[in-house]
């Protein structure tokens, strides 16, 4: 099978994981290290833990909100975004990740499947907001002025992913799909290459390491990302 840089390709889908955000500083979930090794995800990412414990789950995710007040993006985030400028085929960027440091390194468009931290889901209205850095069952929504309905927009374990649609969509086209960063445990996303290579696609990997979906890649790139993502994206540029 020949190497993705080998060849052009009109139409690019990225998949990025919380690998991609590593070395920023943003803490990762599923590492030896990760937030659900010190957290119960149950507790704090589910619909029942939020009407259980609404003061736990706001508690968190203000502190993770916060967060990203001293994070930046890396090198791998400004080498998408200097793809997504550059390459004269479509790219589409889907991400796990609820931070804004693809937009925070010039990427215009972002699919983000799992919600974003810093957005607030009105359970009243519907409307989403641009979240304040610290939120409660007392905050009031922009929308309809109602308080007690906001909750972070992000979609929780037993919720389905945003614009599934859509990425399917451009899953079905792609003729070249990357995973960066990603696990390769959480659905639907795991399934993504998969459906990606049903639909002929050239499939890609770049990990810190093998993931539990690598047999299913035609190619890998291990190491990281600001190392591997910046030098795939100047061949694929080189190469156009």
């Amino acid at each position: 099978m020949s190497h993705s840089t080998c060849r052009r390709f009109d139409h690019i889908v990225i998949l990025s994981g919380a690998g991609l955000s590593a070395e920023s500083g943003v803490a990762t979930f599923r590492d030896p290290e990760g937030i659900w090794q010190q957290y119960d995800p149950m507790d704090l990412a589910t619909p029942e833990a939020f009407a259980r414990n609404p003061s736990l789950v706001y508690e968190f995710y203000n502190a993770r909100r916060k967060q990203l007040d001293d994070v930046a993006p890396n090198a791998a985030h400004c080498a998408l975004a200097r793809l997504c400028r550059e390459y004269q085929g479509r790219v589409f960027l889907v991400t796990q990740n609820v931070d804004d440091l693809l937009e925070q390194a010039g990427c215009s468009e972002v699919c983000h499947m799992h919600g974003e931290l810093q957005v607030a889901l009105c359970t009243h209205c519907g409307e989403r907001s641009i979240a304040a850095t610290a939120f409660d069952g007392d905050s009031q929504c922009v929308h309809c002025s109602e308080a007690g309905g906001l909750r972070p927009d992000i979609v929780w374990f037993g919720e389905t992913p945003y614009h599934m649609a859509a990425i399917e969509r451009e899953l079905s086209t792609a003729d070249l799909f990357v995973a960066i960063g990603t696990s390769g445990t959480v659905y639907p996303a795991a399934g993504f290459v998969q459906e990606a290579r049903w639909c002929g696609a050239h499939t890609l990997e770049i990990n810190l390491e093998s993931s539990e979906r690598a047999d299913v890649f035609d190619e890998h790139r291990f190491g990281p990302a600001t190392e591997q993502v910046t030098q795939w994206v100047e061949e694929i540029l080189a190469g156009q």
